[in-house]
């Protein structure tokens, strides 16, 4: 038995040593997310902060009123850019949104056509979560 697991192992070493030779590039890891919340009572979209740097964003979102609502983030003004939708947030319901925004002018709105939209800037990139322990 210990004959044939010599040859097995020695193989199984030689193996191990053989695959590509390139190096690569070893990125930093993004910018740790961060909350903002978003509240939808008597009419009204309340949206704190309303600035911080880019990089990835988890909207929290919280509807206080009888009917289910849709918020949709897209960047400000006719230009073309992102775009996300959170899904349906029923009444007296919370519901979460993650986008990963580049620096510039943003809208979050709601599908309730009545309530304001809130507009957001974001701001330069927020730096690298890379040197940080016990983070996702």
């Amino acid at each position: 038995m210990r004959a044939r697991l010599i040859p097995a192992g020695l193989l199984l070493a030689f193996a191990a040593g053989c695959g590509d030779e390139a190096t690569h590039v070893n990125d930093d890891r993004p910018a740790p997310a961060i909350n903002v919340t978003a509240s939808i009572v008597d009419g009204e979209l309340n949206v704190a902060p309303t600035r911080f740097g880019a990089g990835p964003v988890r909207f929290l979102v919280t509807n206080q009123t009888p009917e289910a609502v849709t918020l949709t983030f897209e960047t400000a003004g006719s230009a073309a850019g992102t775009t996300a939708r959170s899904p349906a947030v029923a009444p007296d319901s919370v519901a979460t949104m993650q986008v990963d925004p580049e620096e510039g002018d943003y809208e979050l709105s709601a599908s309730d056509g009545q309530i304001e939209p809130v507009e957001i800037t974001v701001g330069a990139p927020r730096p690298s979560g890379q040197d940080r322990l016990l983070e996702p």
